[in-house]
């Protein structure tokens, strides 16, 4: 028990416990600073039999941590950001968080549905990004449960997005609840609601290396996508479906993320290297493999399931060396990568791509798993 409190630190009090001992299925939680509307911001512990262990705040859903054993048992922090809720508010390229209302770009911010017309906040010039200027990053989520569920420690959060919300028609009610699952998987469910017609493209947002340090170009990747949506120079997409084979975006073998991430390509160009999304092989729902990714050094596998259609993978091309998160690592050019499970970008502007509408009476679903293994 000691070492359960060290990791979380002073002021950590124990929510729910499985049984006694150190590899249990136990949450915590402890206060950790206040957002800039003057609500509470608390930090949640999440921790698995495996010894696997989530670190997540309510402001913004923000997993802040995630320790994961490596082939010899040795735990390690396997995403980026920072320690404390200052670092979140001061400035941050999206770490770790919920995003929504629509994550990734809609082209120029104008869209309509239900027919009206809408214009959101292009904070990503010329283009709307990951829900506006404060988006569901920014906001704090209420918290319903911090408990020992049926399938692991869990916290299930929710939040109420008004009509009209960065630009977004329809009072938007959605549930995100995280769960480290007994498989050693942080497992994200999202549920949602409307009372108008509207768009809505939920993802999350970790950057990733599971060396725990250096670049990610050595992190060998395969992705389960025949197709990727390629981009124009402001990366939204062309509405074409372009097959990844003979191209430097074909990883249905595994491939190393820096074999052909520097090649003379426009499409690596427009994203200087990975910024797009794939189209997923699976029928429409279906919860599948998406990606899998291994970094050969410390052994640690990731695999991503979603039951989204799509996923963008982004290789860390716009950390720049200004910004230092946990333990005092200067975060620099693609030191750490995503896999954001998700609809395609500006799927609003293009009636031939899956649709993101969500109607009055309709019950937005979404399952979003990180997994992990060793090899």
């Amino acid at each position: 028990m000691m070492e359960w409190m060290l990791l979380l630190g002073a002021g950590a009090c124990l929510v729910g416990c499985a049984t006694n001992g150190p590899h249990v299925d136990r949450i915590s939680r402890k206060p950790c600073g206040t957002a800039p509307d003057g609500q509470s911001v608390e930090m949640f512990s999440l921790r698995n039999a495996g010894g696997m262990q989530a670190t997540i705040m309510n402001y913004g859903g923000i997993v802040t941590s995630l320790r994961v054993p490596d082939r010899n048992g040795n735990p390690g922090d396997v995403v980026l950001g920072y320690e404390h809720l200052d670092g979140y508010l001061k400035s941050t390229p999206y770490f770790g968080c919920l995003v929504g209302r629509y994550g990734n770009r809609i082209a120029k911010g104008q869209f309509s549905v239900g027919g009206g017309s809408y214009t959101l906040a292009t904070n990503n010039p010329p283009n709307a990004l990951h829900g506006g200027l404060q988006g569901f990053d920014k906001v704090v989520w209420k918290v319903l449960k911090a408990d020992v569920g049926p399938d692991g420690p869990r916290q299930v959060l929710h939040y109420v997005s008004k009509d009209g919300e960065e630009g977004y028609p329809g009072n938007l009610s959605v549930t995100a609840t995280y769960t480290l699952t007994a498989d050693n998987a942080l497992r994200l469910d999202y549920k949602a609601t409307t009372d108008k017609p509207t768009v809505l493209n939920l993802t999350q947002h970790s950057y990733f290396n599971l060396r725990g340090s250096g670049d990610i170009l050595g992190h060998v990747v395969q992705i389960n996508g025949d197709k990727f949506t390629p981009v124009d120079a402001t990366l939204i997409p062309t509405g074409e479906l372009r097959p990844v084979e003979g191209t430097p975006f074909d990883f249905r073998k595994p491939t190393a993320i820096g074999a052909r991430v520097s090649q003379q390509d426009e499409q690596l160009n427009f994203g200087k290297g990975y910024d797009h999304n794939w189209v997923i092989n699976k029928p429409w729902g279906e919860l599948v493999l998406m990606a899998r990714v291994v970094e050969p050094v410390t052994g640690r596998v990731l695999e991503v399931l979603s039951t989204e259609p799509g996923v963008q993978f982004y290789c860390g091309n716009f950390l720049d060396g200004t910004i230092t998160g946990k333990g005092g690592w200067v975060y620099q050019f693609r030191n750490g990568f995503c896999f954001e499970p998700q609809h395609y970008p500006d799927s609003p502007n293009h009636p031939a791509f899956p649709t993101t509408e969500l109607k009055p009476g309709q019950t937005y679903q979404n399952t979003i798993i990180y997994r992990f293994s060793t090899q």
